[in-house]
C-alpha cells in the first residue's frame, strides 16, 4: 500500500540540484502555478536511464505545451548527476537525493543491501508522479526493479489523459 494515495497533497522536499542550487518542490509549484512530472530514476549509471532522460529531453517541449514541468531525482551522487546531465544538456532539473529524503516521502522502492538480488548495487528505483497545480496527486506509479517504467510515448498519452480527464 502507498503512502498515500490519488488527490492526496504531495510530499514537499528541497534537494541540492546539479546546477549548484537548491531545489525546494513547494517554492517551484508556487512560482509556476504548473502540474509537476517527478521522475525517480536510477542513476547516472543506468544506460536505460541516460536514455529515457535523452527522449525526455526531446519531448520537453510538449510538456512545456501542456503546462508541466519535468524534474528528476536520484539517489545518485551529485557529481556524477552533474556530468551526466551536462553531457547530455539536460534543461530540467536533475536533483541528487543522496540521503534518500524523497525517496522516502514518495515512497519509491529502494534496492539496498538486504535486497534478494545483486543488482549495481544501492540505489532508488524508477517511480513516476504526476502533481497537480495545487500540489494533489495524480497519477503514481512505481517500481522495484528497473522493468515496467513507462516510455515518454506513454508519459505524454499519461499527461493526456489526466489532463483531459481531470474532475
Amino acid at each position: 500500500m502507498p503512502a498515500f494515495q490519488l488527490n492526496e497533497q504531495a510530499p514537499d522536499f528541497s534537494l541540492p540540484a546539479v546546477s549548484g542550487d537548491r531545489f525546494s518542490f513547494k517554492e517551484h509549484q508556487d512560482q509556476h502555478q504548473s502540474m509537476h512530472l517527478i521522475i525517480f530514476f536510477r542513476g547516472s549509471w543506468c544506460p536505460v536511464c541516460v536514455s529515457d532522460l535523452k527522449s525526455l529531453q526531446e519531448s520537453k517541449s510538449y510538456f512545456d505545451e501542456k503546462n508541466v514541468h519535468l524534474l528528476t531525482i536520484s539517489t545518485d551522487k551529485k557529481e556524477d548527476l552533474k556530468k551526466m546531465a551536462e553531457e547530455n544538456d539536460f534543461t530540467f532539473p536533475v536533483l541528487a537525493d543522496e540521503e534518500q529524503e524523497a525517496l522516502k516521502a514518495y515512497d519509491v522502492f529502494y534496492h539496498g543491501e538486504e535486497a534478494p538480488y545483486e543488482d549495481h548495487g544501492v540505489h532508488g528505483e524508477p517511480a513516476y508522479f504526476l502533481i497537480d497545480e495545487n500540489g494533489k496527486i495524480l497519477y503514481q506509479q512505481r517500481q522495484t526493479s528497473p522493468f515496467g517504467r513507462p516510455s515518454v510515448t506513454e508519459l505524454r498519452k499519461i499527461v493526456q489523459y489526466v489532463t483531459k480527464n481531470r474532475k
